[in-house]
């Protein structure tokens, strides 16, 4: 149950903060692609069945927000949930560059995925490339930042209860 009421709560914040602080910034082409940050931190805190979970719920939500094929958000987020919960297992969680990594690739992947359905011809390819690769490059700084000050804040690890993670010495 504890589960469950934090998917929701999480899924709330996040639909809020793309809907209203966010959408200042796409509006001038900076998209901080808060579905691909908070996809990919519920997975590598919780897994791949709960990454899968929380990307298609959260998926689903901004597709039926946004008013446009539904499903597109849902199935990438899906799967960028799936993947990243499995390689969780075996990466430092922790580490500033493995999380920059991550964010960097799966909002490129997530941005592509979901512009790719609005190009109309061959001439929106160059758009496509250039907002994936914005909104990666902004989005994984941004997220890592963020990811780093709740550590801070917390006292310790956000990605659950595991006293030594892969690749760190005891």
């Amino acid at each position: 149950m504890k589960g469950l009421v934090a998917l929701l709560v999480g899924l709330v914040v996040v639909l809020l903060l793309r809907s209203t602080a966010l959408s200042a910034f796409a509006a001038r082409g900076i998209v901080i692609d808060i579905l691909t940050f908070a996809t990919v931190f519920w997975a590598l805190r919780h897994g791949p069945s709960w990454g899968a979970t929380f990307g298609f719920a959260i998926g689903l939500c901004a597709d039926v927000d946004a008013g446009h094929w539904l499903g597109r958000h849902a199935l990438v987020l899906t799967l960028l949930g799936y993947f990243f919960g499995r390689i969780a297992a075996t990466l430092v969680r922790d580490s500033a560059r493995s999380q920059i990594v991550l964010l960097f690739f799966a909002t490129f992947v997530h941005q592509a995925a979901t512009v790719s359905f609005e190009l109309g011809g061959l001439t929106g390819w160059a758009y496509l490339v250039m907002r994936s690769l914005v909104a990666a490059i902004v989005t994984a700084p941004v997220g890592t930042l963020l990811l780093w000050a709740g550590r801070r804040m917390i006292g310790h690890s956000l990605f659950g209860n595991v006293p030594v993670q892969p690749g760190k010495a005891l």
